[in-house]
């Protein structure tokens, strides 16, 4: 696979500039030809937020990739599974869905006949987009992601479950390095043709929702290989790469590189680059195999592990963490609806309620006492 990742540097969200640069980036790394293609775009649409909280994919960003690819003769589809997904769901708030309209482009919806796909020996439900199209290309969006680290190329393909499918992965692989292995074996089985990332304005602290903080970094990167990407994407953010899970399990399989040497790099001069002073997830180092079997049987060690909690004085009783949760953790108060109640032993720290709260009433942290 070509190894080839081009970083150019843009402060703002200027259409034609964008373009431009798309242009650029494009034919820097070998993306593919789209001339009479049907090409899929994957954005990053976490929930239904304006532009401003960077929690999806800039709308700029998506219109300049649509227009790069009808010039060059495509016919472009648009869609994501937000990780709320329901009928109502429009793309609208994000800007995105306007955008899709104004250029032409056609609007997906993931929700309708999804298909199963053998992931592993394992089913899982996949948009059924996916097998209507030559071409797919992801957008990813430069942000944390508390169980993650960062969410990125890898981690973007995961939206192409519908629903609360993903809901279901995170069940079954249940903690922060299997759900790692999953996402990617879920890219080995669909892998996207090409990855643009949206730096221009990314996310540091607790993302990648709407509890994270917008921070300019000011850069668009662009590869068809999605573990170069995450492995420089991740070091302007000022990570060990090695430390992401994903990009670790990655290359010890020696998918897509061989080894981060592999990498043929074309932009500013990387350390240039790094933001020194990121607000990053905290690595847990603890994943000892010995550790992990000593806290299965004692419980009260979870204690001491970053987990939700909620502020009561907040939540407006919306419910969308207890219809994200995937284990049935989260209960409102059967006294007073707009309390929630977690049942601690349940919890397997997905944080996929955190994401979902657009009331910051959640966060993410150590509690020994409380809920």
């Amino acid at each position: 696979m070509n190894s080839k990742i081009s970083v150019r540097k843009c402060e703002e969200y200027d259409l034609n500039k964008i373009i431009n640069l798309i242009s650029d980036i494009y034919s820097k790394t070998g993306g593919p030809e789209v001339h009479g293609k049907k090409v899929l775009l994957k954005p990053n649409i976490l929930s239904e937020n304006d532009p401003e909280k960077c929690v999806s994919t800039h709308p700029v960003v998506v219109e300049a990739m649509i227009r790069f690819l009808q010039s060059k003769g495509a016919t472009v589809f648009v869609g994501d599974s937000p990780a709320i997904h329901t009928q109502r769901f429009r793309g609208e708030k994000c800007g995105i869905r306007q955008v899709v309209e104004l250029t032409g482009a056609i609007w997906v919806d993931f929700l309708l006949d999804p298909v199963e796909k053998k992931i592993r020996n394992h089913d899982v439900r996949i948009a059924s987009i996916v097998d209507k199209v030559d071409l797919i290309i992801s957008l990813p969006k430069f942000k944390t992601h508390e169980l993650m680290y960062f969410t990125g190329a890898v981690k973007n393909t995961f939206g192409l479950l519908p629903g609360f499918s993903k809901a279901k992965q995170h069940a079954l692989f249940s903690d922060r390095n299997r759900f790692g292995k999953f996402l990617v074996d879920l890219n080995e089985a669909i892998t996207p043709d090409y990855f643009l990332m949206d730096g221009i304005m990314g996310m540091e602290g607790p993302g990648p929702g709407t509890k994270g903080y917008p921070i300019n970094i000011g850069l668009l990167f662009g590869s068809t290989n999605p573990l170069a990407m995450d492995l420089i994407a991740t070091r302007v953010a000022g990570y060990d790469p090695l430390a992401i899970p994903t990009s670790k399990i990655a290359l010890v399989r020696k998918i897509w590189l061989k080894s981060e040497d592999d990498i043929t790099y074309d932009g500013p001069e990387i350390n240039s680059l790094i933001k020194t002073d990121f607000k990053r997830i905290p690595i847990k180092t603890n994943n000892n195999i010995s550790v992990q079997f000593i806290k299965k049987r004692i419980p009260f060690l979870r204690k001491f592990e970053r987990r939700p909690f909620f502020i009561h004085d907040k939540c407006t009783g919306c419910h969308k963490c207890v219809n994200i949760c995937p284990m049935r953790a989260i209960e409102p108060d059967q006294s007073n609806r707009t309390r929630i109640v977690l049942t601690d032993n349940r919890c397997i720290r997905c944080f996929c309620c955190a994401e979902v709260c657009t009331d910051d009433a959640i966060d993410i942290r150590v509690k020994i006492f409380g809920v």
